[in-house]
């Protein structure tokens, strides 16, 4: 299963697709299973890069009674713009934002780390 995600050129916010729109949530991510579909959507939220940035595909899971992203750090970025729960999404609370704060599962770095080196 794959969600696709942006941020909001707006406010920077995390936002999700859904069927023609983005919302905020990612409890009402539209989710797609066949790959064309997934794919499909994708170019029409990139025709529409006037409202968000660079929109990609993610990997999502299922945790319990929810689907969360695959990714850690698709996990964080779905709580907010920080990981403090005194803001964002975090704040406002809610049973999707608390689930996903405990999801379990394959959560996974999706890249590499690369260092600098310093002189």
């Amino acid at each position: 299963m794959r969600a696709l995600t942006a941020n909001r050129l707006a406010d920077g916010e995390t936002v999700f697709w859904n069927k023609g729109r983005w919302v905020e949530r990612f409890v009402e991510a539209e989710l797609f299973e066949a790959a064309d579909e997934a794919e499909g959507a994708e170019a029409s939220a990139k025709s529409q890069q006037t409202v968000v940035v660079d929109p990609y595909l993610i990997d999502v899971i299922q945790s319990g009674a929810i689907w969360a992203p695959l990714s850690y750090r698709e996990r964080i970025r779905c709580l907010g713009p920080t990981n403090h729960p005194h803001h964002g999404k975090q704040a406002e609370g809610g049973a999707d934002i608390e689930a996903l704060v405990h999801a379990e599962g394959a959560a996974r770095s999706s890249g590499r780390v690369n260092l600098i080196k310093r002189k």
